[in-house]
């Protein structure tokens, strides 16, 4: 069921369907990439994993799992609306017996969508309901519609970045001390574009038509750019990341001894949030 709000000149639909934002427009211009052929979804929410662990294999409490999924599965759980008012809209996975089987961990997941003075603000809440210590990854993942093929749309960062990017010939050099992805397709030949501790807390997308899209980070340790291959995907997702993605701590099969994956205390939560601003230039 979808769940739409609308304050001022700023609207959002949100599904309870892996509690993913479906649309987000302003003054009824629909930014959010619609879920198209060349990538079937508009803005998952990543949880417990960021991207996978090798084989989406890794071991918790001395017990191996593998999650069903890229992103972990999250993405493709049933919430429930436990929050609804005339700007917010929040939802609830909670772990049940078929979590357990990809996850051992008790918890609550709550996902808010705020509208506040023309931004969004996205909210993720985890819960940790169990008696022992919980481990995870956390992010975002929203596609904004966006015509890359001219060549005239940039994403452009806060403040300076270096980004070295790993390729199957060694590494490359993406941005070297300066602020402005100018993007195309071929840009992102080796997948996704990410830095880890970014100096910036934003990163803006000027779209080739005037349109913008200002998202902020304030607690994220990693950014990422990425499209998919395909000439029909005219999106850029902006990825705000918890950290560095799974498969970066390959090196350590227990969840426990993960270097980037967020330890989480009995009876206590964690809260991550980002925020969209749109509009048109």
């Amino acid at each position: 069921m979808l769940i739409e709000k609308k304050v001022g000149n700023l609207s959002f639909a949100a599904d309870e369907n892996g509690a993913e934002l479906h649309s987000l427009k302003y003054k009824g211009e629909e930014f959010l990439w619609q879920c198209g052929d060349a990538w079937k979804r508009y803005a998952p929410v990543l949880f417990p994993f960021i991207c996978s662990p090798k084989d989406r294999t890794y071991r918790a409490g001395g017990k191996e799992y593998t999650m069903p999924g890229n992103h972990g599965f999250a993405r493709d759980s049933k919430f429930k609306l436990v929050g609804d008012s005339e700007s917010s809209a929040t939802f609830c996975l909670e772990s049940s017996a078929a979590t357990k089987e990809w996850y051992p961990y008790d918890f609550k997941l709550l996902v808010s969508y705020i509208i506040n003075n023309g931004v969004l603000e996205v909210r993720s809440t985890v819960q940790n309901t169990g008696k022992e210590d919980m481990y995870f990854y956390l992010g975002g993942h929203p596609a904004f519609i966006c015509d890359i093929e001219g060549g005239e749309s940039v994403a452009v960062y806060e403040k300076p970045e270096t980004i070295i990017q790993p390729i199957p010939e060694g590494e490359r050099t993406v941005l070297d001390g300066k602020t402005t992805l100018h993007l195309t397709r071929e840009m992102f030949k080796y997948d996704v574009i990410m830095k880890d501790h970014p100096a910036s807390k934003a990163i803006t997308l000027k779209k080739e038509d005037g349109g913008y899209v200002k998202l902020s980070f304030p607690n994220s340790e990693c950014i990422a750019v990425w499209t998919a291959a395909d000439p029909a995907a005219q999106f850029i997702c902006l990825e705000p990341w918890t950290s560095v993605p799974a498969y970066a701590d390959d090196e350590y099969a227990n969840i426990e001894e993960k270097p980037h994956a967020i330890k989480l205390s009995p009876e206590s939560a964690y809260i991550y949030k980002y925020f969209i601003e749109i509009g048109k230039i």
